[in-house]
């Protein structure tokens, strides 16, 4: 399933490392998002080759990435334009990983925003499969200027 241009339109992630197709629901300061694992990913064939399994650390990218989203939906609104710029992660924390993720499982993202100090969100976000939490963390991000034309 290609990404919906609602996501590709409001952060800077792109495939191969866009963990994020779809937005399911938004409200002030929540947000659930979806991703169907592919089944060809090439880091299945070195990652628990013969029983595949999804990378913790890629499971915590899209709920990050989902956070990205949030803050971006907030600094479209009014009352949140303090956010403007690019959404970089700046701290993680409680990490729980509960079940394990699969080649062609369905999960979804839930961010909820707890704080927002100056330019940075401070989240709680869940990542589920088949309805049970397989991931829970705590985490924040930093809205930054994004780079002048030419800046590396």
């Amino acid at each position: 399933m290609p990404p919906d241009e609602a996501v590709t339109s409001r952060i800077p992630h792109r495939p191969p490392f866009l963990w994020v197709d779809r937005i399911i629901s938004y409200t002030p300061g929540v947000i659930t998002t979806e991703k169907k694992i592919p089944t060809d990913l090439d880091i299945f064939a070195g990652h628990y080759p013969g029983n595949p399994l999804m990378p913790g650390v890629l499971l915590c990218e899209a709920i990050f990435q989902t956070g990205a989203l949030l803050m971006a939906l907030m600094q479209e609104s009014a009352e949140h334009s303090s956010l403007p710029g690019i959404p970089v992660l700046t701290r993680i924390g409680g990490a729980k990983f509960k079940r394990s993720v699969y080649p062609g499982d369905t999960v979804e993202m839930t961010v909820e925003l707890t704080e927002t100090l100056s330019s940075v969100c401070f989240f709680k976000g869940k990542l589920r499969v088949q309805g049970n939490i397989a991931v829970q963390i705590d985490f924040s991000c930093a809205s930054i200027p994004p780079p002048s034309p030419g800046q590396t």
